[in-house]
């Protein structure tokens, strides 16, 4: 007996070469994550900023935190349904910012977009901008993914990159390859004070606006008859499909609430940044991407939680770790930064923050 609790022992504290690696990458990345903040906020970093400064990078990051975690939200959800990453998910966005602008200099050029009239024009631009999405997103289903359900995995997946390729260059080849530039909002120029805060009014929106459409999303899902028909078929198609649930119809269902996010995301981030370009999907796409697996990929509550951490920390860790270490130019590995937290949190957590999931619990 005694000999078997020995060995038992034995198995239990040994490692592998590959547990004992990621040990040591756990430590390293703590040390330089502890070392880099303490340099930091004692002063010895390369960069000192006051607190106002630090403030305003939290903002900052939260407002572009809640524009991924609401693309997250459909990558997730695909993810929940049909085990298969919608890597065009980021050009639905960008449809909606490159529609939202031709919407917004049309009306630009009416009265409607001075006085108390903006606040109509700006909502016409979100229900564009949503309707783009949306449909880029049902399309995207209807054509390049239902003809392939049920096949591997692969082929899915790289139907998805070719599908992204193809919707870039098609509005490159539609709309030109130039920058476009929004017209300006003189009526969220400023700041306001929430909770004494000071905070840019654009943002301010961002967050708020945000906030409330992934909180309704949360409770549609979870409390609603329709979002128990996307639990049910998240769980087993089948299944679903003998009690009465139309299959084809949730997962459009679900398409097109990804694509109403990504356009009210589409929406927002204009707001702040005044751009559309052929090419403004791909890195927050892919930021968005990485905020979902963060979070747990299929989790919805992982999604926007996963979302606000990618932005906390592409606006404060560059000046807050990185010139802590004595690294130069902090702020030009911002995306270095973001990949890397990724990795650093999937060795500790391999199933994200709130872990994965797909489907509830069986009882």
């Amino acid at each position: 007996m005694a000999q078997t609790l020995r060995k038992t022992s034995r198995r239990t504290i040994r490692l592998t070469p590959v547990d004992a690696f990621l040990w040591l990458v756990r430590i390293a990345a703590v040390v330089a994550i502890v070392v880099g903040t303490f340099r930091t906020l004692t002063g010895r970093g390369l960069v000192t900023l006051s607190g106002a400064q630090w403030r305003d990078n939290v903002v900052s990051g939260l407002s572009l935190g809640a524009v991924y975690a609401l693309i997250a939200l459909g990558y997730t959800m695909v993810y929940g349904v049909l085990r298969f990453i919608n890597f065009a998910h980021g050009e639905v966005f960008m449809s909606g910012t490159m529609i939202g602008f031709f919407v917004a200099t049309a009306l630009a050029r009416t009265g409607l977009w001075a006085g108390n009239g903006i606040y109509l024009a700006l909502l016409i631009v979100l229900l564009a901008s949503m309707a783009t999405s949306t449909f880029i997103a049902v399309l995207l289903e209807r054509v390049a993914y239902r003809p392939l359900r049920g096949k591997t995995r692969l082929i899915p997946f790289i139907t998805a990159i070719g599908a992204s390729f193809f919707l870039q260059y098609a509005f490159a080849g539609l709309f030109g390859t130039s920058v476009h530039h929004y017209p300006d909002v003189a009526q969220l120029a400023g700041q306001v004070s929430i909770a004494g805060v000071p905070v840019l009014k654009t943002q301010a929106v961002v967050i708020v606006a945000a906030l409330l459409m992934m909180a309704g999303l949360y409770l549609f899902v979870e409390r609603t008859k329709t979002g128990k028909s996307i639990r049910a078929v998240a769980e087993d198609q089948e299944t679903a499909q003998l009690m009465g649930i139309n299959v084809d119809r949730t997962i459009v269902l679900v398409f097109a609430i990804g694509g109403a996010m990504a356009g009210i995301a589409a929406f927002l981030y204009t707001l702040v940044f005044g751009q559309a370009f052929f090419l403004i999907g791909f890195v927050p796409g892919i930021k968005a991407f990485t905020a979902s697996v963060v979070g747990g990929i299929g989790n919805i509550g992982g999604a926007m939680v996963g979302g606000m951490l990618i932005g906390l920390i592409e606006a404060v860790s560059p000046n807050l770790i990185l010139s802590g270490l004595g690294i130069p130019a902090a702020f030009q590995l911002t995306d270095v930064v973001v990949f890397l937290a990724l990795v650093v949190i999937l060795i500790f957590r391999p199933t994200g923050l709130l872990g994965e999931r797909v489907a509830e619990d069986r009882t």
